[in-house]
């Protein structure tokens, strides 16, 4: 399963053997975004702006977990779950 998290209505997910740059996917009400790890951006898609400011603080905070993660998920294990925004 690649979804790490969920929280607010927004699904996180984690893909195995994507590409670079680091990011995750965020699914919200039925649109979708990519959201770069490193400096957690919006990398495509669209989502609500109050959306979009709570999964990019959320990633903020999480990046070293996201980036574990990640790393997780292209070498074809499970990337894990991580916690909420609270």
């Amino acid at each position: 399963m690649s979804e790490v998290c969920r929280f607010r209505g927004a699904v996180i997910q984690i893909f195995s053997r994507e590409h670079a740059p680091p990011h995750f996917h965020v699914r919200y009400a039925g649109r979708r975004a990519r959201v770069a790890i490193g400096h957690a951006h919006l990398m495509s898609g669209a989502l609500p702006p109050h959306i979009q400011r709570l999964v990019l603080e959320w990633a903020q905070m999480r990046q070293a977990e996201l980036e574990q993660a990640w790393l997780r998920a292209q070498n074809g294990e499970q990337p894990g779950k991580i916690a909420p925004l609270d």
